[in-house]
C-alpha cells in the first residue's frame, strides 16, 4: 500500500492506547491493530488541563512482521500479509517492554529488520555479515529489549532507550541494505519512559524523507486533522541527503519529547530542524492552535528540494469539516 496517507495516519479511533494503561505495546499499519498478548483498554480522552503520564514498562509483547513486494515494485513491512504500508508498522514500547518480533520474508530476495535505539545482541541485529537476516520465504524471531536510564557502577550516568527511533532492513541490494531502504522497507519506533508527559494523541502520522522524496512518494502525501486534535509527528530521514523539516503556523520543543515540561523548561523552541540520513525525531502539537484551519505545508527548507517535490499538507478542518481555502473536505 502505498501513495495513501492512511498508511501513515493513527487515531484513537483506530487503536486503543493501552500504553498509558499499563505499558503494552502497540503496533500499527494504516489501520489495523497488532494481534498483542492481552485485551485491548481504551484510554478515555484527558479532561481538560488533565496531564497524562506514561505507564510502567516491563510489559513482553509479540507481533507477527511480514516484509513484501508491493504491485509498484516497491517493498514495505506489514503486520498482516498483503498488507504492507510505506512507512511501515508504528511500534510503541515503553522504557522497560520487550518485544519478540516474528519476522517472515514472502519477497524473493533476502531480508531483515534492523532497530535503532533499542537494545538487541549480535543475533538480532538483522544483517548479513553475523547472519541475522532472513532468506526468501524464510522466517525469523528478533528480539528487541528496553531499559530505564540509571547510574552504573563506575558512577557514570547510562541513558535509557527513550525517543523517537526507527527500524529498517540492512540488506537488500547491498551488503549494508540501501536498496531495500530506498524502496520503502523502512518505519518508527517510539519509546516511552515512565512519567513522561503524555496527552493522548488524536492523530500519528509518520514523515520519511528519504533521499528526494518523502514516504517513498514524488510528491510529500498530505495529512488530514480538525482543529484541537493532538497531533503526534514522527519524523525520519534516510538516503544521501540532509534536509531541513518545517512546519507551517506549528513550532515544538527541540528535546526528546517535543514537548516542554513547564515554565522553566528552557528547552529551545523551533518550526525547522537540519535531518540526516538515520536521524529521527518526534514532537506533538495542537491542530492549529493560535492559527487556525487552514492548509498547512510542511516541507523540505532546502529550498531546491521543496521545489522538486518534497512538500505535502497538514489539512486542519473546522469541526463542520471544511479547511479554509483549500476545498477539501474532513
Amino acid at each position: 500500500m502505498t501513495g495513501n496517507p492512511d498508511a501513515t495516519t493513527h487515531t484513537r479511533r483506530t487503536f486503543s492506547r493501552r500504553l498509558l494503561a499499563g505499558g503494552a505495546v502497540a503496533a500499527v499499519g494504516g489501520s489495523a491493530l497488532a494481534a498483542t498478548a492481552g485485551p485491548a483498554q481504551a484510554a478515555a480522552p484527558a479532561a481538560t488541563g488533565q496531564v497524562r503520564r506514561a505507564g510502567k514498562g516491563g510489559q513482553v509483547r509479540r507481533i507477527k512482521m511480514y516484509a513484501e513486494k508491493l504491485s509498484d515494485g516497491q517493498m514495505g513491512y506489514g503486520l498482516e500479509k498483503g498488507k504492507a504500508t510505506i512507512p511501515g508498522p508504528l511500534i510503541e514500547l515503553v522504557e522497560g517492554d520487550t518485544l519478540h518480533i516474528e519476522f517472515e520474508n514472502t519477497m524473493d530476495v533476502a531480508a531483515s529488520l534492523h532497530p535503532h535505539g533499542v537494545d538487541y545482541d549480535i543475533a538480532n541485529d538483522g544483517t548479513r555479515m553475523n547472519k541475522s537476516h532472513v532468506e526468501p520465504g524464510g522466517k525469523r524471531t528478533y528480539t528487541w529489549r528496553t531499559h530505564a536510564p540509571g547510574r552504573r557502577k563506575d558512577g557514570t550516568w547510562r541513558p535509557g532507550s527513550a525517543g523517537y527511533w526507527h527500524y529498517h532492513d540492512h540488506v537488500v541490494g547491498t551488503e549494508h541494505g540501501t536498496g531495500g531502504i530506498r524502496g520503502g522497507l523502512y518505519g518508527p519506533v517510539v519509546v516511552r519512559r515512565e512519567g513522561d508527559i503524555l496527552p493522548d494523541p488524536d492523530r500519528q502520522f509518520t514523515i520519511v524523507f528519504n533521499d528526494m522524496t518523502t514516504n517513498n512518494l514524488a510528491k510529500g502525501p498530505d495529512f488530514k486533522a480538525t482543529v484541537g486534535d493532538r497531533i503526534e509527528i514522527i519524523m525520519i530521514t534516510h538516503g544521501e541527503y540532509y534536509h531541513t523539516f518545517h512546519m507551517h503556523g506549528h513550532r515544538w520543543a527541540d528535546n526528546r519529547t517535543g514537548l516542554l515540561e513547564g515554565p522553566e523548561d528552557t528547552s529551545r523552541v523551533i518550526d525547522n530542524k537540519i535531518t540526516g540520513p538515520a536521524d529521527s525525531f518526534g514532537f506533538q502539537v495542537i491542530a492549529g492552535e493560535g492559527v487556525g484551519a487552514g492548509a498547512w505545508m510542511y516541507h523540505c527548507h532546502v529550498q531546491s528540494h521543496s521545489d522538486m517535490g518534497m512538500a505535502g499538507l497538514l489539512l486542519i478542518a473546522k469541526p463542520d469539516g471544511t479547511v479554509p481555502g483549500h476545498g477539501d473536505h474532513h
